[in-house]
């Protein structure tokens, strides 16, 4: 598997989780120049924006680690691009790792709720 084909591994594991804990997606990869998004949903009334970070082993650090300033300012950019188009009230950004053994077909989840300020 290729990076890409790993991170939308990653991205299908963690909206796949999400809808199990009752997350209604809404979109994915959204993108604008300057950014990108890979999942918004919503629970209850509050829209959620998910990055989501996936490795297949930590020989390059952990996934938390890669969620960079410049990743999160980024991200940041694409959130108010969105922002911008759409009546949002309540919102925040979560962060989603995934560590994938692909040996054993597991994966290992961690949510982080609301990791970015306004």
């Amino acid at each position: 598997m290729d990076k890409y084909q790993i991170g939308k591994l990653g991205e299908k594991i963690a909206l796949k989780f999400l809808i199990s804990h009752k997350f209604r997606p809404i979109l994915t990869n959204f993108r604008v120049r300057g950014g990108e998004i890979d999942l918004i949903v919503k629970k209850s009334r509050e829209t959620v924006f998910f990055e989501v970070k996936t490795r297949t082993f930590n020989g390059f650090g952990w996934p938390e680690e890669s969620f960079t300033i410049t990743k999160q300012n980024r991200f940041k950019t694409a959130v108010f691009a969105y922002l911008a188009k759409h009546r949002v009230r309540n919102w925040r950004v979560d962060l989603i790792t995934v560590e994938l053994d692909l040996a054993n077909k597991k994966a290992k989840l961690r949510h982080y709720s609301d990791v970015l300020s306004s």
